[in-house]
Formats: structure tokens, C-alpha cells, sequence
């Protein structure tokens, strides 16, 4: 982590001043401009996207019941993504049998880099990663989507400019822990296959966080 007075650090703190100010929070800016808050729902509706850097991101929540360690108190949390497009060609996607794939499964152009749980009040409360079958991403080996990390900006208003400033910096600012967590992300995985030969590690529904930091 970044010392505390690192510009990324302030940039941080100056969302949160401004928004406090405002009587409102990181949670609250996305929330408040959307339906009902209901379990599962992408918000807001669509997703963010910067078609410039191909970065994209959205809020959701699950059920209390699917909730696990240190989300289980969490309001919900973001998922940060680059697309295709925001990938340099040198960068492929691993090789990874999806022929064992269940019906119905789902599969994007997207790289999923890191899960940001949120209590109600508008904090961080962990950091964490998923199996592949959760977001339906492409999958990239760790030390490729280390590489992405520094890539994800969202350097636009909508639909919060403060909510963006705060995504974007706390990315930086965690760098070193959210390598940290990728790394145990691919070595869960293949931890997971060694002990379940039967089952297709990427798509088996009993594995869903493969690393967890609390903050």
C-alpha cells in the first residue's frame, strides 16, 4: 500500500470530503440514481465503461447467504474489468478446457482485475478475486493480468466524477496488495484442479472467491 501521503492517497481523501459534504458516499452515488437496490442487478444499469481506456466496472450484491469471510457484513461490492480493446495484442488469453462447460454458462471479452467489497457506510472493507465462471471472463494467467492493473482508469463523470476518481485511485494505491491477490487467485485454481481432477476447476460453482484481503 502507498504511503499516506501519496497523491493517490489525497485524491482519495478529497472524493470522500466532497462527498461527505454532499451528504453522500461512494455507495450512495451509484445507488442513488438507480431503481430499487435489489440483490444481483448490475448498477448502474449497463455498467460503466471509458471507451478511451476500456476500463468498466459495476456494483452489485448477493444473497447473505452466498456471502463468504469478510463480505459477509458487506452492503456489495464493485467489479473492476479491462476490455479486449484496452489489452495490448502482445497479451493473450491463457488456454484454459471449457469443454465441461455447464449449460448456460456465460463468456465476455472482458479481463476481471479485482472485487472491491463495501460496507453500507461507503467503506472498503476487502479486496478479493474470483474463479472465472463468476464474471464469464476471458482468462489471463496472473502475471498477464498484472500487467493490466495499471491500465484501468475511468476518466469520465457519469455516473459519478468523484465515484471514478475514487475507483481509479484506490487501484493504484492497493497495487502491491491486488498483485498479491492474483497471484493467490491462479495458485488456488490450480490447487482446486489438483484436488477435484473430475471437475473443470474454472467452472466448478463450489469454488467463487479464490483470494481475499480485509482491508
Amino acid at each position: 500500500m502507498l504511503p499516506q501521503d501519496h497523491p493517490d492517497w489525497l485524491q482519495i481523501n478529497e472524493c470522500q470530503r466532497v462527498l461527505t459534504k454532499a451528504k453522500s458516499n461512494v455507495v450512495w452515488e451509484i445507488l442513488r440514481q438507480s431503481d430499487p437496490f435489489t440483490q444481483w442487478s448490475h448498477y448502474p444499469k449497463g455498467d460503466v465503461s471509458d471507451h478511451t481506456t476500456h476500463s468498466q466496472y459495476f456494483y452489485h450484491a448477493h444473497p447473505a447467504a452466498v456471502a463468504e469471510n469478510a463480505r459477509d457484513h458487506e452492503n456489495g461490492h464493485f467489479h473492476l474489468f479491462l476490455r479486449k480493446k484496452g489489452i495490448p495484442e502482445q497479451i493473450q488469453p491463457k488456454y484454459i478446457n471449457l469443454s465441461q462447460r455447464p449449460e448456460g454458462s456465460k463468456e465476455e471479452d472482458i479481463c476481471h482485475l479485482i472485487a472491491i467489497s463495501m460496507d453500507k457506510h461507503g467503506n472498503p472493507v476487502s479486496l478479493f478475486t474470483t474463479n472465472r465462471w463468476v464474471t464469464g471472463e476471458t482468462w489471463y494467467s496472473a502475471a498477464d493480468v498484472i500487467q493490466l492493473i495499471d491500465y484501468f482508469n475511468i476518466d469520465h463523470s457519469y455516473p459519478s466524477w468523484p465515484l471514478n476518481l475514487w475507483l481509479s485511485s484506490i487501484v493504484r494505491v492497493y497495487r502491491d496488495e491486488i498483485i498479491a491477490l492474483i497471484h493467490q487467485r491462479d495458485q488456488k485454481i490450480e490447487a482446486w484442479q489438483a484436488q477435484y481432477p473430475e471437475k473443470n476447476a474454472y467452472e466448478d460453482r463450489r469454488l467463487e472467491v479464490t483470494s481475499t484481503l480485509v482491508l
